[in-house]
């Protein structure tokens, strides 16, 4: 196991009802800006529960935020946020809205005059405008961690950004919100939280067995609860299993002393910055390539993952290790996930060879757990997606 340290000072509030303890967690005296998507919110209740937690505050509100947050939305938010002085940030939404949210945060106290720098110049923020969350969407983790993504539509570019000032001082976790989410953001976000668990857990033995098992269990329970969730919403049980998971996949626990990969994200970022595919769904694109190309480096790991988590005893390490990606494409497509990018798209001559560009261009040395594939071999594997 590697050295490591770990620190995560954010709050979960988990259970029904919870909304109501808003009141509990935001600063006396704050002035709050209440950040929202498209308003769904305001059908299901949610948005309701928030304003009575928050009586008694200073609250404006900014709805709009796309999913792949928007930079140039973004910005008029920032200026919201100057021009009324405000203090505190409430994200109510999915990992859209909360990403967009830890934008806002490190642009707030930013003193470059071209926030867009925090991310093309990867600058990590120390500190923040304190902000918390309440999520309304289980997927990203980004209610327990401190990174976001945010996409520039302007120049088709999606990138990430990060630091401990980012983390949200709270999060509120009900999981009867999943009541009303549609069953095409369900199937993403229990794609995204299981291919969050494979990015950390799919590189080569490294003596972390406990990791190993924080992993295998969280991806277990995602199989398990997958067709509950999606076949009955409101199964509080299976809901808040699902939720929990989504939260665990990525608040850095699993990636704390092992190996990482992250290609996945990188190449599946690209396929939405070009494409406008959702996130989740590049990454059910990408994500069998990738373990395919790269398959002699990872199949101690693709078999430990067929053992333990499909149950796939019988045959060679080979065998084993090639069946668990078969049998993990399988799994995006039975929740309804299309794996190869011309379902998506009858444009795609070219994608490898411009996602390559322009890993070339951003100076990339290298990306996965050696940090040695090349922009070469990204554009052999997003050629094996077609």
């Amino acid at each position: 196991m590697k050295n490591f340290d770990f620190k995560n000072p954010t709050k979960i509030i988990f259970g029904k009802g919870q909304i109501d303890k808003l009141k509990e967690e935001v600063p006396e005296n704050a002035k709050i800006l209440m950040l929202y998507g498209g308003g769904s919110i305001k059908k299901n209740g949610i948005y309701e529960q928030v304003k009575t937690a928050l009586e008694g505050f200073e609250v404006l509100e900014f709805g709009g935020i796309p999913a792949n947050p928007e930079y140039s939305v973004l910005i008029n938010a920032l200026k919201v946020i100057k021009e009324e002085n405000i203090t505190f940030l409430l994200a109510v939404g999915g990992g859209s809205v909360i990403d967009g949210t830890k934008f806002l945060s490190s642009a707030a106290l930013y003193e470059g005059d071209f926030p867009w720098e925090i991310l093309s110049q990867k600058i990590p923020t120390q500190k923040g405008m304190p902000f918390g969350t309440v999520l309304t969407l289980p997927a990203t983790g980004s209610e327990m961690n401190s990174g976001a993504v945010i996409t520039r539509a302007e120049t088709k570019e999606k990138l990430g950004m990060g630091g401990p000032g980012l983390f949200p001082a709270f999060s509120v976790l009900d999981p009867t919100v999943i009541h009303s989410i549609p069953s095409r953001q369900l199937v993403n976000g229990i794609t995204d939280a299981f291919t969050h668990v494979l990015e950390q857990y799919m590189t080569y033995p490294s003596g972390a067995s406990l990791q190993d098992r924080f992993a295998e269990s969280i991806l277990q329970t995602l199989i398990e609860v997958a067709p509950k969730v999606l076949n009955n919403p409101k199964d509080y049980t299976a809901a808040s299993n699902f939720m929990w998971s989504c939260t665990m996949a990525l608040n850095g626990l699993i990636q704390k002393g092992v190996p990482t990969d992250w290609a996945v994200h990188a190449m599946g970022h690209e396929l939405t910055a070009l494409h406008g595919i959702d996130h989740a769904r590049t990454l059910a694109v990408i994500a069998p390539s990738h373990y395919k190309f790269n398959f002699e480096t990872k199949k101690e790991k693709l078999a430990q993952y067929a053992e333990r988590v499909w149950n796939i005893t019988e045959g060679s390490l080979d065998h084993k290790a090639s069946a668990a990606i078969d049998r993990t494409e399988t799994f995006f497509q039975e929740l309804g996930i299309k794996t190869r990018l011309s379902d998506y798209t009858k444009d795609y001559h070219g994608t490898a060879e411009e996602i390559s560009k322009r890993f070339t261009d951003r100076g990339w040395l290298g990306l996965g757990e050696h940090q040695n594939l090349k922009p070469e071999d990204v554009e052999k594997i997003v050629k094996m997606s077609y």
